[in-house]
Order: C-alpha cells, then structure tokens, then sequence
C-alpha cells in the first residue's frame, strides 16, 4: 500500500512458508513466496460488494485519487488507535492471500456449528432476519416480556489465543502465526497477545467460531423459561420471563462463557421491559397496547440526517446532479435497510427535512433572486408531483432526487434457523428463497437464479449489484445474429441502462 512520507506503515510479519493444507479431505501445496493469486481474485468481488445492509444505510463512497485516499485513510487510523478505539493490522497480499484459502474451509464448518440464530457475517443471513426472530420472541402475548440487551466489549481485539489455538478447527502452525503477528509501525515491531487480526477476511468467521455455543447452552439450562438468544456480530439479546432471571441466573452464565473466551460485556448492558422498548440494530422494538412495532431508532434517523446534512453543506458550490448523485445512495441505502419495519412515517418525515435542507442550499446559491425563480430553476413537475429536485446532466438525462416514501414496505421472511448454504440438501430452499426476493416467477426461475448466483449477484457490465430495487433483463453475451445459440449459457443478466454498452463490448470482442 503506497503511503505519504511519514505515515504510518502497518503489515503482518511473514506467514506463508511452504506448506501442505488438509482442507476437508483434500489438500494442496503452496510454495515459499508465492502467494495463491488466483484465490484473491475471487475474493476481490466479495470485498467490493459483500456490504451488509447496515453498510449500505449510512454509506456512500466518492472516488478519490490513490495517494490523497490512502494518506486519509492511514491518518485516520492512525487517530483511532491513538484513541484506543481497536488495534489495528494490515495483512500483505500474501497472507490475506493464504487467509482467503483458509477461509474457503472454514466457511462450511462455522455454519455447521453456528447458533441458528447467529445472524452477523454469515452467508445469506441479515439483520432482517435478526428483526424477525425479535418479533418470534417478543411479538405475542404469552411471550417474555424482560430483555437482557449485550455488547462484548472490544470483541475482536479481546478473544483469547489460547482459546481460540485450543478450539478453531484448523492448522494449528498457521493460525498462531496469524494470531502472533503482530503489527509494525515506523519501523518498530508491536506484538499482539489478544484478538484477532483486524483487516483480515478471516476475522469474521474467527470471531463466530468463538461466540458460538451459547444459544445450545442457554436453551439447555432454562428450557420452559421462555429464554431466547439473538446474536448480530458482537450485539446480542437475550429474552427471559422475568428481569431477576436475567439478572442473577442469565447474565452470570453469559459472563462466566465470555470469561473463558478472554472476554467481558459492556458495563452498559441493560434489561429492559418490552413496554419500554429497546434499539436493536438501528430500530426500535416497542409494544403499543400490546402490539409490537418495529420503527427506526431515533439515533439511526439522526445519523442519516446528519450524514445528509453534511453532504449537502459540503457541496455548497457544487453541481446539482452531482449533489443528487451523493445523496441518492445514501437515501436509497437507508430507506431499503428500513423497508421491512414500520418506516413510513421515518421516510416521510426524512424526505421533508431533505427538502429544508436543499431549499436552504438553493437560496444560499441565489440571494439576490425571489423563490418562484429558484423553484423554476432547481425543481421540477414529474406526472401528479411537484417540487421535485432534479435536473438534466451533460447528456440530456434526467438526474432526480429519489425520495424514501417511494420504498415500498415488504415484508420479510425470516431465513431457518438451520439452512445451510454449503449443505446440497438445501439448495432448493435457497434458489427458491433467491428467486422470491429477486421477483423472480414463472418456469425460468431456476435458471435465472443460477445465472444470478454465477454472477455473484452483480451486473456484468458495471459490476454493481443486481437487487430487487434495481431493474434488469437478460442481454446476450455473441448475438445471435452473428450465430450464436439462445441458451442461458449466451446470456448474462445486467442492469437495464447497461445494455448497450454491454452488447457493444460484446460484438467488438467477437
């Protein structure tokens, strides 16, 4: 990683000797020095576009140029470990190289062994489906009425070595290496004796090896007592009939598991009645006269207010269609995170302060000119709605503000508990689950959810992901005029205003 002279430079030592793995019954050999390319290749889609949906609620990522990028980045980190706020480790190519195959093992046996409501870094499980199970625990009248909420305390930094060399089922040589690696800084060598590597892909899966365990215990000592265990990553909650059970019987057994695993809960961890209501994952859980509702946290919808108010005041000179490309991912993200709570009011009342605010950027660029004619300038009449922010770019396209009342409220259908992507006997389950959430019908599901999976879910032209919200057709990779046969193995799905660049490419490189 290039940076600016006198920054901070950070690295994992050497990892990566020649060695045969056993990766469940097979095994291959990497020689000294040469690291497996073709395995970070695979992984590069997955970090560019495996962003979970919290992600996806609050960012919006600008490109800048390398060297200005990577000097903010590195002064910011510096700051944060400064602060104390994680420690932080930059694997070379090489060793997240390695992390990566590991990784491919690794994957199979945590969702083997996972809790099956462990929801956090988990393939084809969201906070969605976390949301779902708090309204299976808490949303009738028979159930608990008394919630224990957690945060384990710097988990990734904290998580016993010895646990993890004793309990992680992989090359013991390899992963205290990773584990003991330590980190460099201006030329002087930091050792780590906790936690695990921050920055590396193993980390996640890592970390849940190590939680795991707890739901089975839980339900194993209070059965009949109404106790339910729902893990986000390092975020927890713990349902029971009454706040002395949590209190003197849950929380000390909870403690004494986390104490065995080199880690301690938050001192901030309350138990909360359902009456009162609790924030879980940026929304609220609360019962009105009974009923349970699931609203946007007052602290989430702060936060994107904020980071709106932020983008707006830092594009005072700016574009309109620039502003509005800012704007319209961070909307869009926040709005899809919330769709499947009770938000519409939440969106409403976002779109309106949006509207102060740009009203606010229009006048401060115009101080001299009255508001019929700042109207006419920075918005527009589509179809039965006016006031609407928009404006045509360089090619005469419309540029438009999306607005979060446009998200439809859908239902989501909880994932069970015990489905298994890497299981085969499952796979019907999940390309029907796939095709459900993608509007997928009629008798070419199935292949296009396998065209959809083979593509990792993302547009073969730009590469972005193809979701629901996002529209899309099937365009053929060789025409057929040039011969080819209409099959779906000549055809791949891409986003809709990518078409022709798509079929262009494609007939220039036949």
């Amino acid at each position: 990683m290039p940076t600016a002279a006198g920054s901070m430079s950070l690295r994992f030592s050497g990892s990566t000797p020649t060695q045969e793995l056993d990766l469940l019954g097979g095994s291959a050999t990497l020689p000294a020095g040469n690291p497996p390319i073709v395995d970070v290749v695979a992984e590069y889609p997955k970090m560019r576009h495996n962003k979970s949906e919290e992600d996806a609620a609050v960012d919006s990522i600008q490109p800048k140029p390398t060297s200005c990028l990577c000097s903010k980045v590195l002064s910011n980190l510096k700051a944060q470990v400064m602060e104390g706020q994680y420690e932080a480790t930059i694997p070379t190519m090489e060793d997240r190289a390695m992390q990566a195959l590991y990784k491919l093992a690794l994957d199979p046996i945590a969702e083997t062994l996972a809790d099956p409501n462990s929801y956090g870094f988990r393939t084809a499980r969201s906070s969605a489906d976390a949301a779902s199970q708090c309204f299976t625990a808490l949303a009738r009248s028979n159930c608990a009425q008394w919630m224990l909420e957690g945060d384990i305390k710097g988990c990734f930094d904290n998580i016993s070595h010895d646990w993890m060399l004793a309990n992680i089922p992989m090359d013991k040589v390899i992963l205290q290496k990773w584990l003991k690696a330590g980190l460099m800084e201006n030329g002087k060598f930091f050792p780590t004796y906790a936690g695990t590597p921050q920055g590396s892909v193993t980390s996640a899966v890592l970390a849940n090896l190590t939680l795991d365990g707890l739901e089975a215990m839980l339900k194993k000592h209070f059965k009949g007592q109404k106790v339910n265990y729902i893990r986000f990553a390092d975020d927890f909650l713990v349902t029971g009939n009454s706040k002395e059970l949590l209190k003197y019987q849950v929380k000390p057994m909870i403690k004494e598991f986390m104490a065995e695993r080199g880690l301690m809960l938050s001192p901030e961890k309350t138990k909360t009645n359902i009456a009162d209501g609790f924030d879980f994952l940026g929304w609220n859980f609360r019962k009105y006269k009974g009923k349970l509702l699931q609203k946007p946290s007052k602290d989430n919808f702060a936060a994107v207010r904020s980071k709106i108010s932020e983008i707006i005041s830092a594009n005072k000179t700016a574009k309109q269609e620039n502003l509005i490309q800012q704007l319209n991912p961070v909307i869009r993200g926040w709005a899809n995170y919330h769709r499947h709570a009770v938000a519409k009011r939440s969106f409403s009342s976002l779109d309106y302060q949006i509207w102060i605010m740009l009203w606010q950027w229009a006048k401060r660029r115009h101080p001299n000119k009255g508001a019929k004619w700042i109207k006419k300038k920075y918005f527009m009449t589509t179809g039965m709605r006016n006031w609407v922010f928009g404006c045509k770019d360089q090619d005469g396209k419309m540029v438009i503000l999306v607005k979060a009342s446009d998200t439809a409220i859908v239902r989501h259908t909880k994932i069970k508990g015990d489905a298994n992507p890497f299981d085969s006997n499952w796979n019907t389950y999940f390309e029907d689950r796939i095709g459900r959430q993608m509007g997928i019908k009629g008798r070419n599901q199935k292949k296009l959810v396998h065209l959809w999976l083979r593509q990792n879910g993302n547009c073969q032209n730009c590469g972005d992901a193809i979701t629901s919200q996002t529209r899309w057709r099937l365009q053929y990779i060789i025409p057929r005029l040039l011969g080819e046969s209409d099959t779906f193995s000549n055809r791949v799905l891409v986003h809709e205003g990518c078409n022709g660049l798509f079929a262009y490419r494609s007939l220039k490189a036949v």
